[in-house]
C-alpha cells in the first residue's frame, strides 16, 4: 500500500489528478496511468523472488481492475485486483494523501474514474451467496475466504452468505428468497448448485419475474465449472469474481425438462450415452478434479458401447454452414440488453414486450409461475411436425445451452446465450476406438463442430426414448436423473445471469466469421 502526502497542487483536467512528490494519476484510454517511483519498484518483474530489470516509469492499471474508489481520513484509497499470476488477481490499495488538495475536486475525479471503470455494469452488487463445502474436490470455502470474498468486499459489494449443508437445499433457500433485496445471487460450487438456484426460481409462483429481476452468476469451485468458463472464460475463482463485480446482466435461455410427471429446469446440458457416463459414472473420483472426466472416458472408449433409442426433434437449423452463419448474426447484430422471448401471454414477444437488463420486470410484464409448455410433455403424442429418427448404434447423444461443458470442453461452439434455440450433438457409437480418440480430442482443439462424423443441429425441442435398455445414464446439468424417456423444450430469455460482455467467452465454429 502506497501513501505520499500532496502539496497544494491544481488539477490540469478532469482526467489527471496531480499529487506531491512526483506522483500522478491519470486516465488514459482504458487504464489508469498511476506515476510513483514507490510503486514502481514494487511493481517490477520479480524471479524467485528477486526484483530484475529496471523499474517502469509509470504502472498501467486496466480500468476493468479498478475495484472502488474513496476519500478516507483525508486520504484517496484506489482498490484494485493486482494480478499475481496469469490465473489469480489478489485484492490490493493505492493510498495518497490529499493535503491541502480540494475534497471537491478530487470528488469529480474519483466518480470519473468509477464511472470509466464500471461502465454499464452494476457497482456494490448486493448478493446472496451460497457456499457449498463439499464441492469438487472439496475446498470452496477456503477458496471463498483467501480469493473471492476479499476482492468482492474490495468491491463494496453487500454480501449475505449461506453455506449450504445438503444437495438440494439451495432450491429452498431460493424459493423462499426475497428477490428485489438482492442484484444477484452467486453459487460458490460446482455447476450443481447453479441447477439448484435456477429450479428454486422456477418453483416460484412468480417464476418468470424472479428469473428476470435476480441475475445467477458462479465461482468455480467444482469439477467442471462450465458456467463459469462460458460466463467469464476462465474456471479460476478470482478471476470469475472479478468479472462478476464488472459484469453485465445478460439474459439466457432457459430449457424445461419432462420425465414422468416432474418438470425441472435446464440451464447448461442433457445427455445420454459416452458423456453421460463419463460424467455420471465417475462420482467416486471426484477428490481428481476435472481429470475424473478423462479417466472415466478412457475407461468406456474402447467398449464400443451403442445406446438404441428413438429420437424426436423441432428441427429449425440442420446445415453445419447455416448455423455457422446463424451464429455470425448472433455475435455481430444482437443486443445482450435486448430479452428476446415471449409475452406473458405466450405470445412472440413485440417491441413492447422484450424488456431490457436493466428493467425491473415487474410482475404484470413477466406473468405467473413457468411458461406453458408449447409441445406438451413426455407423456403426450409427439408433434406431427417433429423429425423422428431411430438409432440402432448411437454411441453420444448431447444437447447444450452453453458452449463450454468443462474447460477445454467446446462441445457446443454455436451455442448463444439468447438464441431461442438448443445446440444438439450426436455420433454413432461403433467407430474405431482411435477414430473416438481423434473426435473427443477435435473438441479441445476446435475442430469438433466441423468432424463429418458429428451431426450437429439447432433445435427448439427435442424428445428421448431409450430403446432395449434397462439401466443407463441420463444427465441433466450433471445430475443423474431415471433412465426414462424424457422431452426439452427451450424458453427464449428466461433466465438472467451475470456475464463478462453479454456473451459466452467460446470461440465460436471454426471460421464463423467468413460465413
Amino acid at each position: 500500500m502506497a501513501e505520499a502526502p500532496a502539496a497544494a497542487t491544481q488539477l490540469p483536467d478532469k482526467d489527471i489528478l496531480v499529487l506531491g512528490k512526483g506522483v500522478s494519476l491519470a486516465l488514459a484510454g482504458d487504464s489508469l496511468i498511476v506515476k510513483d517511483e514507490v510503486q514502481a519498484k514494487r511493481h517490477r518483474r520479480k524471479i524467485c523472488g528477486i526484483a530484475i530489470g529496471n523499474s517502469p516509469a509509470e504502472i498501467p492499471i486496466p480500468l476493468y481492475n479498478i475495484l472502488w474508489a474513496e476519500i478516507v481520513d483525508d486520504a484517496l484509497v484506489i482498490d484494485y485486483a493486482n494480478p499475481v499470476s496469469k490465473k489469480h488477481v489478489r485484492a490490493a490499495k493505492l493510498r495518497y494523501k490529499l493535503g491541502e488538495l480540494p475534497q471537491d475536486a478530487v470528488a469529480a475525479w474519483i466518480e470519473v474514474l468509477l464511472k470509466r471503470s464500471y461502465g454499464p455494469a452494476q457497482s456494490r452488487k448486493r448478493a446472496k451467496v451460497l457456499v457449498n463445502p463439499h464441492a469438487g474436490p472439496g475446498g470452496a470455502v477456503k477458496t471463498w475466504e483467501h480469493e473471492v470474498k476479499p476482492l468482492f468486499e474490495a468491491a463494496r459489494m453487500a454480501l449475505d452468505i449461506v453455506r449450504t449443508q445438503s444437495a438440494g437445499e439451495a432450491v429452498g433457500l431460493v424459493e423462499a428468497l426475497d428477490v428485489d433485496a438482492y442484484d444477484v445471487v452467486i453459487p460458490c460450487s460446482g455447476d450443481g448448485l447453479p441447477y439448484e438456484v435456477f429450479n428454486g426460481l422456477g418453483r416460484r409462483p412468480d417464476a418468470r419475474r424472479a428469473l428476470h429481476r435476480l441475475p445467477v452468476a458462479h465461482i468455480p469451485c467444482g469439477s467442471g465449472n462450465a458456467m463459469s468458463c462460458n460466463l467469464y472464460g476462465s474456471p479460476q475463482p478470482s478471476l470469475a469474481a472479478l468479472a462478476i463485480i464488472k459484469g453485465v446482466r445478460t439474459p439466457m435461455d432457459l430449457a424445461s425438462v419432462t420425465q414422468g410427471d416432474t418438470r425441472t429446469l435446464s440451464f447448461l446440458s442433457q445427455s445420454v450415452g459416452i458423456i453421460a457416463e463419463c460424467d455420471l459414472g465417475t462420482e467416486h473420483l471426484r477428490w481428481l478434479g476435472a481429470a475424473r472426466f478423462n479417466v472415466g472416458l478412457m475407461q468406456r472408449i474402447f467398449s464400443k458401447k451403442v445406446y438404441p433409442c428413438d429420437i424426436s426433434m423441432k428441427v429449425e437449423i440442420s446445415e453445419k454452414a447455416d448455423i455457422k452463419a446463424h451464429y455470425k448474426r448472433e455475435r455481430n447484430e444482437r443486443d445482450f440488453n435486448t430479452r428476446r422471448g415471449e409475452s406473458a401471454a405466450g405470445r412472440p414477444a413485440s417491441p413492447a414486450d422484450q424488456s431490457t437488463s436493466s428493467d425491473e420486470d415487474n410482475a404484470g410484464d413477466a406473468g405467473d409461475g413457468l411458461p406453458p409448455l408449447k409441445y406438451g410433455t413426455v407423456n403426450d403424442k409427439v408433434p406431427g411436425d417433429w423429425e423422428t429418427a431411430s438409432y440402432d448404434k448411437l454411441g453420444n447423444f448431447y444437447c447444450g445451452n452453453m458452449a463450454y461443458m468443462a474447460p477445454d470442453a467446446n462441445f457446443f461452439t454455436a451455442a448463444c446465450p439468447n438464441d431461442g434455440l438448443l445446440d444438439v450433438v450426436c455420433n454413432d457409437g461403433d467407430i474405431s476406438a482411435s477414430k473416438y480418440l481423434e473426435l473427443l480430442t477435435s473438441v479441445e482443439n476446435g475442430q469438433f463442430f466441423d468432424k463429418p462424423q458429428v451431426s450437429y443441429r439447432k433445435v427448439y425441442a427435442y424428445r428421448f426414448t431409450p430403446r432395449n435398455q434397462d439401466h443407463g445414464y441420463i444427465s441433466i446439468d450433471g445430475e443423474h436423473v431415471p433412465f426414462e424417456p424424457f422431452q426439452v423444450e427451450i424458453h427464449q430469455g428466461l433466465g438472467t445471469v451475470i456475464s463478462k460482455a453479454g456473451r459466452y467467452e467460446a470461440a465460436g465454429p471454426p471460421d464463423w466469421e467468413k460465413a
